[in-house]
């Protein structure tokens, strides 16, 4: 398994992680971020498994499929709770979840 096979994974995970980074950090700053509570929760489970994805693929791990496929279960949940909100950043997280679970259920032969 060489890493340069899921090139395409790694950097969506990676492009995911910086959004759930920033988007968390942007919900605390609302004026009431209460309400963003499982938002922010999501954005650092999401960002913290997609660098932890981007490791495993890069390392050729013979478990990067199955930590690849858990991350697209926390990416999707994250995008379905970041469409919730209105803010940009949140949509924008949304996306990157979203094309990162997409790459994963890929690199883990779901999709």
């Amino acid at each position: 398994m060489s890493h340069t096979e899921f090139a395409s994974c790694i950097e969506a995970c990676h492009a995911c992680a910086i959004a759930c980074d920033h988007c968390a950090a942007a919900c605390l700053q609302e004026p009431d971020p209460k309400p963003m509570a499982r938002c922010i929760a999501l954005d650092i489970d999401c960002a913290a498994l997609c660098r932890l994805a981007a490791g495993y693929m890069a390392r050729g791990s013979e478990f990067a499929p199955a930590v690849c496929a858990l991350c697209a279960q926390v990416c999707e949940a994250c995008s379905a709770e970041c469409a919730q909100h209105h803010h940009d950043h949140c949509q924008a997280c949304a996306k990157a979840c979203q094309r990162c679970a997409d790459e994963c259920r890929k690199m883990a032969g779901q999709g």
